[in-house]
């Protein structure tokens, strides 16, 4: 194995695992029923990662018509007797990130909480009410990719999502070759809408946390409203899902290169994942241990 290779070595394996990794999480989630009930009035938390996954469960669940569903930023969590929430949900793949463990000893006996889990080992095992284990999602990589993506699958085939096309497309998603006017690229801009918005955030940071590089991400429908301006030739904007009507035609007058495979959106964060690594390795940086990053961030009291 060359030295080039051999970065990033541990992100390598953990998200060629997805696809695996999704259809356990998936058979899990239909067997268990452990997430709050229809019409219950959710909020979800998490930090980094965990936060835009939440966002994306947060949107898939209430357009589900599954009830009231609202994403927070575990560190910016308004949850609160005046906002009558039945139940909160907490991502988080270590279990030891401190606002999140704060907010979970705040609830106890007042709210259900539920938590979902990589590290079954971990304080959150006692806080939770109720704990979906992950364990086979746990990563050793600091930048998430499995762990996050799994949990999501599992919470969207809780509101009803069909998943069957995301795992064969995420199949080939995860080894695909990467062109070479991806690992040159300037800047990346990611764009999502609906539940896919919390997609392209999470796209911008694996980026950001991985290569150093400049990525900016958006509901699709905003990127005209300013943000096309940076769009130009050797940069990218990445579309999750269904493109507004003429984007693709926008983009192109830019120069830029406009991506919209149609295949899953959860598959194309998998390929974003790969595009990454790469990106990655071509710099000589290593995604398994980056820059001022650590796998949870624990505060000080």
């Amino acid at each position: 194995m060359s030295e080039t290779t051999t970065l990033g070595a541990h992100m390598d394996a953990e998200l060629t695992s997805q696809p695996e990794a999704w259809a356990r999480a998936i058979a899990q989630s239909t067997a268990e029923h452990l997430l709050p009930a229809d019409g219950a009035r959710v909020a979800v938390i998490g930090c980094g990662t965990s936060w835009f996954m939440a966002q994306s469960y947060a949107a898939a669940r209430e357009s589900a018509g599954k009830g009231v569903t609202d994403a927070f930023a575990a560190s910016e969590a308004f949850l609160g007797k005046n906002r009558g929430y039945d139940a909160v949900v907490a991502i988080t793949r270590s279990g030891t990130t401190t606002e999140v463990l704060e907010i979970l000893a705040e609830l106890k006996g007042a709210v259900r909480t539920v938590a979902l889990v990589g590290d079954t080992t971990s304080p959150i095992m006692t806080l939770a009410d109720a704990v979906v284990e992950l364990p086979y999602a746990d990563e050793q990589s600091v930048v998430q990719t499995r762990f996050a993506t799994t949990a999501l699958a599992y919470l969207l085939t809780s509101v009803g999502m069909d998943l069957a096309q995301a795992v064969e497309d995420a199949k080939t998603a995860v080894t695909a070759p990467v062109g070479q006017e991806l690992i040159d690229a300037e800047q990346f801009t990611f764009l999502g809408h609906n539940w896919t918005v919390g997609l392209a955030h999470e796209a911008g940071l694996k980026m950001r946390e991985a290569v150093q590089g400049w990525t900016e991400s958006y509901p699709a429908k905003e990127y005209r409203h300013g943000p096309i301006s940076i769009a130009a030739p050797n940069r990218v904007t990445w579309m999750f899902g269904e493109q507004p009507a003429g984007l693709d035609a926008d983009v192109a007058v830019t120069g830029a290169l406009y991506i919209n495979t149609g295949k899953h959106p959860l598959a194309e964060l998998a390929r974003v994942h790969r595009v990454t690594l790469e990106r990655a390795r071509a710099r000589g940086l290593d995604p398994d241990l980056p820059r001022n990053l650590t796998r949870s961030v624990i505060l000080d009291q």
